[in-house]
Parts: structure tokens; C-alpha cells; sequence
């Protein structure tokens, strides 16, 4: 099972990610109309392709659940550690200019997130977890490890979503410190 190991982290970060983008793509095609302001307020695109990228977004987001969900390696995982190599740098970029007080535009529309380091290394360490799933699936691979694999994806994700959450609750409490 050592062995297997890098392959089992690499199908658990594949799943998680996956449902990250999953609900992340679904969400901005339910706000598609909020979506254009939250990508100019980056400020890292000319105005004329802020509509083309709003469109795009979403798709790619879906897309790349899909391929990790479908196993479509290496690229699959590699489109989703560029995806998420890209929005972390453009939250480092506003974070950088001293333009915290955005909207991350990286969970749902009720709970505002604004930039903070902890999302641009939940992304960093997302993108780090697909390495593995680079390579192929090793042909010993049985059903109890993908299973282990799949089931730890998905606690992956509900914990991310679990944290996304409080640190959205905690910053919206009136009277609290912005960190």
C-alpha cells in the first residue's frame, strides 16, 4: 500500500478538486450575471475581455471537474493545477496592490469572500496534492484503494467547503478585526 500511496493522494486531491470546481462552476453560471463585475474587479484583464472570460470561466471549470472526475490524466490535472496556479496568482497580484477588500468570486454569492494569503495557499497546496495525478494509475491500484481514494476526496472537499464557510461567517460578523 506505500506504494500506492502518491497514486491514492493524487486520485483524493483529483476528487476534491474536482467538487471544488464542480459547485464552483455551477455557482457562477447561477450568478453568470455578477460574474463579470467579480473578474474586473481584479483588475488584471482589458475591459474588452472581461465579458469573453466570464463566459469562459465557468466552462473551463466544468470541463475540468468532468476530465478529473473521468480520470483524464495527465490532463486533467494539469488543467486543473493551471486553473488554480492562475487564481491564486491573481489573488496575489490584488493582494499585493492592497485590494483585500474584493470579492474572491471562489464561493457562493451569499457568504462574500474577501482576499486573504489562506486562499492562495488552499490553492497552492490544492495544485501541489494533483502531482501525483500526472502520472498513470499504477496497474495494482484495487477497488479498495480507489474507494479509500474517492472517500478521502470528498472529506477533502467537504473540509475545504467547511473552512471556505467559517472564514466567510467570521468575516461578515459585525464588530470583528479583518485580518
Amino acid at each position: 500500500m506505500n506504494g500506492q500511496l502518491p497514486a491514492i493522494i493524487g486520485l483524493a486531491a483529483a476528487v476534491a478538486c474536482a467538487l471544488l470546481l464542480l459547485v464552483a462552476g455551477v455557482d457562477k453560471l447561477r450568478h453568470r450575471a455578477l460574474l463579470p463585475g467579480v473578474i474586473a474587479n481584479y483588475r488584471l484583464l482589458p475591459a474588452g475581455l472581461v465579458a469573453p472570460a466570464a463566459l469562459l470561466l465557468p466552462a473551463a471549470e466544468l470541463a475540468v471537474a468532468g476530465g478529473l472526475l473521468l480520470g483524464l490524466r495527465p490532463w486533467a490535472p494539469l488543467a486543473a493545477m493551471l486553473l488554480l496556479l492562475l487564481f491564486a496568482a491573481a489573488m496575489a497580484i490584488n493582494i499585493g496592490r492592497g485590494r483585500r477588500h474584493i470579492d474572491c468570486g471562489c464561493g457562493h454569492v451569499a457568504l462574500r469572500q474577501q482576499l486573504g494569503w489562506g486562499q492562495v495557499g488552499r490553492n497552492l497546496l490544492l495544485a501541489s496534492a494533483l502531482l501525483p495525478g500526472l502520472a498513470p494509475l499504477p496497474a495494482g491500484l484495487g477497488p479498495a484503494a480507489v474507494a479509500v481514494a474517492v472517500a478521502a476526496g470528498v472529506v477533502a472537499w467537504l473540509f475545504l467547503i467547511l473552512f471556505e464557510q467559517l472564514r466567510a461567517l467570521a468575516a461578515s460578523a459585525p464588530g470583528q478585526l479583518r485580518g
